[in-house]
């Protein structure tokens, strides 16, 4: 498929290719996009770019190779910048402290955006304040576009498009698990994680993780609660999923669902795909027996709190783990893995007794796994015909054609229909 005509100077720039979710970035663009692309890949450091542009070139060297830009982090050189290129995929993070430069740069520019952070609060406030912006200059923006939250997201799409080809019904409640992840946290990521509360306050995120905040519309369907044994212990058990205990990513990722339903149901072109009004979504992690999940539950209850209440410790944490630019090994990425389950009721009645399921996974680095995401996710944006104006949207927006896309490049969907 042919690449989108445009008058800039660039299909794709890739921000922050220097650094470790960048540089597997950069490897995926390289060894899977059309060889015809004309991208760039920038950063503030020439030499570090240089190098990242000759490892791309020993992968490809058939391909035409990228640009560089050098780039630094202020409002000025990363609006020129987005004024050059078609779209934008930006790796540089914490976003909390980094990202608003570009997300900026590419609203006003009417370019089109994607990245990676898993900072629900951070993207509540790009909403308000650069929504308008982009709705003004036709530039669509994806953030939250790689294994926060794209894998719940695209999960629950397909979970939701194959009820209603067997049933012609919406979709009423929705439960999303990890069943397995096999891998380890990059420095960036930990402190990302570690450095939030020092951008944000506890009510910002308190707020941002509220049902349907990042919704552009209300709904007012309460999702189902859990029986008292096991709000008390963290631990429930799902049909067809079995042991369930808390997952950390549960706040983001819900967000993320949550406003890909208020998308749908808002903009005209997404309309027939709509969810229904009685959707809920849940998310959890596989529990191997009763006491581990407990104490994952209790595990991010009682660290979680320390983190908040004690700004000292996420300091001292900081000092002894991963610094960002670091992060797993090929050896270690190689041995890596993730699979999501996931069931999904028809919205009917009577109740058909019957539910979709789906299984979805990946092997290879997780990182890796991000950079086919946010990378895919582009693609989508520069070959298919994606009929979305202007606006803050999610990945299952880009719809089937997307996750086509990246059952290609390794993340593996599938669904059928069980007995509930």
């Amino acid at each position: 498929m042919s690449l989108k005509k445009h008058n800039r100077q660039y299909d794709l720039v890739l921000f922050g290719a220097t650094g470790y979710t960048g540089s597997l970035t950069a490897e995926h663009i390289t060894t899977h996009f059309p060889t015809n692309l004309r991208w760039a890949i920038a950063g503030r450091s020439a030499e570090k770019l240089q190098k990242v542009l000759k490892e791309c070139n020993a992968l490809n060297p058939d391909r035409q190779p990228p640009s560089i830009e050098v780039c630094n982090l202020n409002d000025a050189e990363l609006g020129a910048l987005a004024k050059k290129t078609f779209a934008l995929i930006t790796t540089v993070g914490p976003y909390s402290r980094y990202g608003e430069y570009a997300f900026k740069a590419c609203a006003e520019a009417g370019t089109h955006y994607f990245d990676c952070t898993g900072e629900a609060v951070w993207h509540w406030t790009m909403i308000k304040k650069y929504e308008a912006t982009a709705k003004a200059t036709g530039a669509c923006m994806f953030p939250q576009a790689a294994i926060e939250s794209a894998p719940s997201d695209v999960v629950t799409f397909a979970m939701a498009s194959r009820i209603r080809s067997e049933f012609s019904a919406p979709v009423g409640d929705v439960i999303v698990e990890i069943h397995e992840a096999h891998g380890t946290l990059s420095g960036g990521t930990i402190h990302t994680v570690l450095g939030l509360l020092d951008v944000f306050s506890i009510k910002d995120v308190a707020q941002s993780h509220k049902p349907y905040a990042l919704s552009p519309a209300p709904n007012s369907k309460i999702a189902p609660k859990l029986p008292f044994l096991s709000r008390l212990t963290g631990v429930c058990r799902v049909p067809n999923l079995g042991l369930l205990s808390t997952s950390v990513t549960s706040g983001t990722n819900s967000a993320i669902v949550q406003r890909t339903w208020g998308l749908i149901k808002q903009e005209p072109s997404l309309q027939n795909q709509f969810y229904g009004s009685n959707f809920t979504y849940r998310e959890f992690m596989r529990a191997n027996n009763y006491l581990r999940g407990m104490a994952m539950h209790y595990g991010l209850v009682f660290g979680g709190l320390l983190l908040v209440f004690f700004p000292p410790l996420r300091k001292l944490i900081g000092r002894y783990v991963r610094q960002p630019g670091e992060g797993a090994t090929r050896e270690e990425q190689a041995q890596e893995y993730i699979q999501f389950q996931g069931v999904a009721t028809p919205d009917t009645q009577p109740k058909t007794g019957k539910q979709v399921w789906c299984k979805a996974d990946f092997s290879g680095g997780l990182y890796y796994f991000t950079a086919v995401l946010v990378s895919q996710a582009a693609c989508s944006v520069l070959q298919d015909d994606i009929k979305l104006p202007g606006g803050v949207y999610t990945t299952a927006c880009l719809g089937q054609k997307y996750i086509d896309r990246l059952n290609d490049a390794g993340f593996k969907i599938e669904t059928k229909v069980i007995d509930a």
